[in-house]
């Protein structure tokens, strides 16, 4: 809903056939329909009604400090935006080489931006500049906020959680994980007693350009924390939307089992990759069908995320293809070995 429109309906009577003309406009828009059911004379506050209910309860501007775990596709990007939108950003990878190409990236990306207009090369320069790297988990002491972003391992993922939990044991700072299918709850129970500041915070890759960010509440997480992800989801130009805490949340829950069935038409020869994919951009509107977008996330990553499907929703109808799994097995898991589904040359 737009602010221009907010204030058309503002400085209208209600209840005036004008007023009642934009509201079936605007259709199903929450906010049109939370005016249409307050009183003829109850007042209007613009700022009210052009702010979701999060972002007037909690600012995000309180938060200057942002610690980043992983330095890879992910957690690059949630650096890089954080810095854009203003936020002082420490990155830890322990991984030979992992932050030298990491810097490369932004470097790159953020050029892009300025090459299309979207930003100056001075406001590039200023989010590089809030960025650091370290290779130390306890430089990352002090931040005001943490989001992990290391591989798709529930082990791991607690582990580190368990060390998280001591690095930063204030109360006021949430623990936020980017996973895209680990239940947020079985992550929490490595934070403690201090597992209500623990959340899902899924950001899209890549990160720069899409717009969501999956918010996902474990059983544990406090209603304070939550508003305080959308808010800050908010600030870093993102759209929150929640997910309860299940298997694969919402995006991956409805995502994966279509591209897993993409794998089983093409195995059962139902027709060839070019076609399952043509067929969905074209007969689907789909930006890119869903054979190139398991090589695009990597099929590795695909079987993992099908097989928390499988095992946390109880049921094997989420397990994954076998020609999905025979193509991990041969090592070819997409773009990023040269060859998944489709081939990859080398630039």
């Amino acid at each position: 809903m737009r602010c221009s429109q907010n204030l058309q309906l503002a400085g209208m009577q209600r209840g005036s056939s004008a007023y009642r003309i934009l509201l079936a406009k605007r259709g199903r828009c929450p906010v049109i329909s939370a005016l249409a059911i307050l009183p003829n004379n109850a007042p209007i506050s613009l700022h009210t009604i052009c702010q979701p209910p999060a972002f007037r309860l909690h600012s995000a501007m309180t938060i200057s400090s942002l610690a980043v775990l992983g330095a890879g596709q992910m957690g690059g990007g949630i650096a890089q935006i954080a810095a854009v939108s203003g936020i002082n950003v420490t990155v830890f990878d322990a991984f030979p080489g992992a932050i030298a190409k990491c810097q490369g990236v932004h470097k790159k990306s953020l050029s892009k931006f300025v090459e299309k207009a979207k930003m100056t090369q001075a406001e590039a320069d200023a989010a590089l500049a809030r960025i650091k790297f370290t290779d130390k988990l306890e430089a990352l002491a002090g931040a005001d906020w943490v989001v992990e972003a290391v591989v798709e391992d529930v082990k791991v993922k607690k582990d580190l959680f368990t060390k998280l939990a001591a690095i930063f044991p204030s109360d006021n700072v949430v623990l936020a994980t980017n996973t895209s299918s680990i239940s947020i709850t079985d992550i929490a129970t490595a934070a403690g007693s201090t597992a209500h500041r623990v959340v899902g915070m899924h950001f899209f890759n890549p990160v720069p350009l899409m717009q969501l960010v999956e918010v996902i509440p474990a059983v544990q997480t406090s209603k304070d924390v939550t508003e305080r992800t959308i808010a800050l989801a908010t600030k870093m130009g993102k759209t929150p939307l929640i997910a309860n805490d299940r298997a694969g949340f919402i995006s991956n829950r409805v995502l994966m089992p279509m591209i897993n069935e993409a794998f089983y038409a093409w195995m059962e020869g139902v027709a060839e990759p070019q076609a399952i994919d043509g067929i969905m951009k074209l007969g689907c509107n789909f930006p890119m069908g869903p054979l190139r977008l398991a090589d695009f996330i990597g099929l590795d990553t695909c079987v993992h995320i099908m097989n928390v499907l499988a095992e946390g929703l109880n049921n094997d109808r989420y397990r994954a293809c076998p020609l999905l799994k025979q193509l991990v097995t041969a090592g070819r898991l997409g773009d990023k070995t040269g060859r998944g589904v489709y081939e990859y040359p080398a630039k």
